[in-house]
């Protein structure tokens, strides 16, 4: 083996080792386990809204890992509220993300109404259906989410309650809810601890909270808080009354929700009938119903019937919707 030949394969062997550890570094630097629980704590705190001082370091990973979209998403008017709704549904992606996602979705569309040859209206009324599913499924996420935490807060108060009835300060008793309370409020609980553990003050880092967590009784929980703080007065105790009044208002709520379960399966079966009724007639006489399509009186009696049911929706919707 000559030494030109030995040579060439130990250089090539400390080329593929360095080349290894550079791809070990990058990954540690930007993808390793740490980085995302760090990033994703800095995404959370950068939701809430209210940063003491200079909050560049809470802005730099809010809405993209990309800088050239991340100054683009900046210029967005509603793209903050949009991350905000991220962080309430409890998801870790970036606004970039779901827009991308919603962006494939919408081209799927119109490629699928040119493959099919499908009209203009169909082919764009099918897109925005596609791209407005990500957004749909986001809501459905985030209230379920907001209603876990609702049901989960009385038990949190509860804990705080009995941590300063212990003799503990605030901010560690709300470390506890963070460390000894079940997710989703968990979360959301050590973001505000870490949020004063950085140097926010706890009025501004109960703001955030319910910023972040947009329910009624989260607010009470904030406001009792912050006016007990500059009022005086047995915390312990006010928020073992909270916490009692948030569960009856719960008990309430599921009286109301039985009671109101008729008129939701009314709403759903006279909002369902027609259609079902139409589809058997479609499928046992097809040449019954096409005078409805095909002639100007039919299409505007559809319409018109189309109008009166999407009004009588409504008004079943505002009568069922009890407010507790």
């Amino acid at each position: 083996m000559s030494m030109s030949f030995a040579l060439f394969i130990i250089l090539g062997f400390v080329a593929v080792v360095l080349l290894l550890e550079g791809v070990y570094v990058y990954w540690n630097d930007t993808k390793s386990p740490e980085v995302r629980r760090v990033e994703q704590r800095l995404r959370a705190m950068s939701a809430g809204g209210h940063v003491e001082g200079d909050g560049k370091l809470f802005k730099q990973r809010m809405l993209s890992h990309t800088p050239a979209l991340q100054q683009l998403l900046l210029r967005m008017p509603r793209a903050g509220q949009l991350d905000r709704l991220l962080q309430q549904a409890g998801k870790s992606t970036t606004v970039s993300h779901l827009l991308m996602v919603c962006l494939l979705l919408t081209l799927g569309g119109l490629i699928a109404g040119l493959l099919l040859r499908w009209s203009w209206p169909v082919t764009l009324l099918v897109s925005t259906g596609l791209a407005a599913l990500p957004f749909m499924q986001l809501l459905r996420s985030r209230t379920r989410r907001l209603h876990q935490i609702e049901a989960q807060l009385p038990e949190a108060m509860d804990l705080i309650s009995r941590a300063l009835r212990a003799g503990h300060a605030f901010a560690p008793a709300l470390a506890m809810v963070g460390t000894e309370a079940q997710e989703p409020i968990a979360g959301e609980f050590k973001i505000t601890s870490d949020e004063i553990g950085f140097g926010i003050s706890i009025d501004n880092a109960l703001n955030n909270l319910a910023t972040r967590i947009p329910s009624p009784d989260m607010r009470y929980f904030v406001m009792a808080v912050i006016i007990q703080r500059e009022t005086g007065g047995n915390l312990a105790e006010l928020l073992g009354k909270l916490s009692e009044l948030v569960r009856e208002r719960f008990k309430l709520f599921a009286k109301v929700r039985v009671l109101a379960a008729e008129g939701k399966l009314s709403a759903w079966i006279l909002t369902g009938l027609p259609f079902c009724v139409a589809g058997a007639i479609q499928v046992m006489n097809p040449e019954y119903l096409s005078v409805l399509f095909t002639d100007a009186v039919g299409l505007k009696m559809v319409m018109g019937a189309l109008g009166l049911m999407a009004m009588g929706i409504f008004v079943m919707w505002r009568i069922i919707d009890i407010k507790v």
